[in-house]
């Protein structure tokens, strides 16, 4: 009965009622593909160097080249979930996906790997933009910042499960074990894929626009031309580099190098991430809604400031309380993560036009890409010219920096597009194909 009240208490009436078969099968579909991703996150360098024995210079040339091909490929998704419609191109993407998962995985040659990086790049992180297209046209406007919250909350619960079943597969001394798990990969990627099939009648491209001769013909330029847009992508690079890219581009070099700690500490902090983020997502989508957006994303910098803070103290520290102040620290970073990934997705989605929406997505998705560019080769700078020490309180800065930039934000917002007033209203669907 507890259990009953505590579910009504962090699920509200309104938003389970609004979670129908196919949201249902929408959110499945999100845990199953990141379970996948839990399989392979993180295992790169270490696959293209420990395992198929390439050069640490060609593994991290091609990491870079592989980001570089992810960034300049997300317009051209926008612009085909717009024209198609986000479900053709998502379940093309899929396949396309799987299929690259296996050239990957039977990567034994230089010009192999580099087919397979860079398909996996222009497939794999396709999806999102038309992913978060669809799940914002299966909702009321008044629940997608919450829809995105759960959906988010899915992904990592998705990505400990897979974490959990690679940590028990793979070997380094045994590339089958490899050559296995992105198979497994891949067919997890299909089973989400065929999820995603049932939803086709929802996700079609959006024809009324079709007999207005201006809606149309507008575009990209169109979406460059809107300034809440481009604030809010500038704001967003600023405070990820703040925040996710520095975090993953030299997180662990900090804590091995500097904080002189074993590796495997390193998966013991990122569970703390990520049990957080789990146990904490429906809490705060509860404290946060209703609230400004702009000052929520600003909380969120605020918070990956204290992060950093964190990290700079432990240097001083023994080392046990140096492990217990990562923890603290990935805590505190997770609780910006849980503020941070409903409400972005959610400001997006409502200063989108219906006709041109898969576009913003896409642009908004460029700052993933971008502060995943820049932050490790401003981490570089740090820990190859020995300022390794100086790192995370810089990155705080940055931080900080993002979260004043989201404030800035504010005054070009109304008031329901900053999520300070919502009202119901009946979005249009997608025609049936």
């Amino acid at each position: 009965m507890n259990v009953l009240k505590l579910i009504e208490t962090l699920v509200p009436a309104d938003f389970r009622g609004s979670i129908t078969g196919p949201l249902r099968r929408y959110f499945f579909s999100t845990f199953f593909s990141c379970v996948g991703n839990g399989l392979t996150l993180s295992l790169f360098v270490v696959y293209l160097h420990n395992v198929r024995g390439f050069s640490t210079n060609f593994a991290t040339l091609l990491l870079a080249a592989a980001a570089l091909v992810g960034i300049t490929s997300a317009p051209l998704w926008g612009t085909l979930t717009d024209r198609f419609g986000p479900i053709r191109v998502i379940l093309f993407t899929i396949v396309a996906d799987a299929a690259s998962l296996l050239v990957w995985a039977h990567a034994t040659t230089e010009r192999t790997a580099a087919a397979g990086a860079l398909l996996l790049a222009v497939f794999g992180g396709a999806g999102w933009g038309p992913s978060s297209t669809m799940l914002s046209r299966m909702l009321d406007a008044s629940h997608r910042q919450r829809a995105f919250g759960f959906n988010f909350m899915l992904v990592n619960l998705g990505i400990g499960f897979g974490g959990l079943i690679s940590a028990s597969v793979v070997n380094l001394r045994s590339p089958q074990s490899f050559v296995l798990l992105y198979t497994f990969n891949a067919g997890v990627v299909l089973a989400s894929g065929v999820l995603m099939f049932t939803l086709r009648k929802y996700g079609g491209p959006v024809r009324d626009h079709h007999d207005d001769p201006v809606k149309s013909a507008e575009g990209w330029r169109e979406v460059l031309r809107d300034r809440r847009l481009i604030r809010y992508i500038l704001a967003a690079v600023v405070l990820m580099i703040g925040g996710y890219g520095s975090q993953e581009a030299g997180l662990s070099l900090f804590v091995v190098n500097n904080l002189k700690l074993p590796v495997h500490v390193i998966g013991v902090v990122f569970f703390f991430n990520t049990t957080t983020i789990v146990c904490a997502q429906l809490w705060v989508l509860n404290r946060i809604e209703g609230r400004s957006r702009t000052r929520v994303m600003a909380t969120v910098g605020l918070f990956w400031a204290v992060f950093w803070i964190i990290l700079d103290v432990a240097l001083a520290l023994p080392k046990v309380l140096i492990v217990v102040s990562l923890c603290v620290a990935m805590v505190v970073f997770a609780l910006g993560e849980t503020m941070l990934s409903p409400v972005g997705p959610a400001l997006v989605n409502d200063i989108a036009p219906e006709h041109l929406r898969g576009r913003y997505n896409a642009a908004a998705g460029l700052a993933w890409g971008v502060s995943g560019t820049l932050a490790p080769a401003i981490t570089a700078f740090y820990f190859d010219d020995h300022l390794g020490n100086w790192w995370p309180f810089a990155t705080g800065v940055t931080a900080l920096i993002g979260a004043a930039l989201m404030l800035t934000l504010r005054k070009h917002l109304s008031d329901e597009e900053d999520g300070r007033g919502h009202a119901p209203s009946t979005l249009p669907v997608s025609s049936p194909e």
